[in-house]
């Protein structure tokens, strides 16, 4: 089965995401500096999930460049990660309206990780439904960021009811560690 539709269709589904992302950034109550340094938050929080959500995009236009085909276990593997990606706007402006709060600071975590799951699953479908074709198995290897993201998640779920700055802090630094491209794949289709 091809995988041009599969494409369209997540970045269709990812453009959308981002859309709803940036509607929920509401105008300001007014005209001055101070009423656009109120929605700072919300603003910060877009931020990083408009990174979340390109890092996510371009790993996984990657990972389908590495592949020549896909199956049923493939597609239904990518939408569960899109499932998880659709949340991101709901999470991200929850947390925007409630920055200080512990539980919609989690939220974002849960879904962060179940992302991330979700992208590892699909990686793995990839692989099994390439098999003679090496590229991807090869550039994944051991796959150590993946692991590394999901346990800072996890770590910071807990922490956002302890210190909810560090629960963000944690956020940060998973997105710092994608925000550079993987030139793995990139340098297995080159060799």
């Amino acid at each position: 089965m091809g995988k041009n539709r599969l494409e369209a269709f997540s970045d269709g589904v990812i453009a959308i995401i981002i859309t709803i992302m940036v509607l929920e950034l509401k105008v300001p109550h007014g005209a001055s500096l101070a009423a656009l340094v109120e929605l700072t938050p919300v603003f910060l929080g877009y931020v990083l999930s408009f990174v979340y959500v390109g890092i996510y995009w371009n790993n996984h236009h990657h990972m389908l460049h590495a592949s020549a085909r896909v199956n049923g276990k493939v597609l239904w593997a990518n939408l569960h990660l899109l499932f998880w990606l659709s949340l991101i706007p709901f999470t991200t402006t929850w947390v925007g309206e409630n920055v200080m709060a512990p539980l919609p600071v989690a939220l974002y975590g849960v879904v962060l990780s179940f992302a991330a799951v979700a992208y590892y699953i699909l990686e793995k479908c990839l692989i099994s439904c390439n098999p003679s074709d090496h590229i991807l198995a090869n550039a994944v290897g051991k796959e150590y960021k993946g692991a590394v993201s999901v346990v800072l998640y996890l770590l910071a779920i807990p922490l956002a009811y302890v210190h909810v700055y560090a629960a963000y802090a944690l956020y940060i630094i998973c997105a710092g560690v994608w925000f550079l491209p993987d030139r793995r794949i990139e340098a297995q289709m080159r060799s």
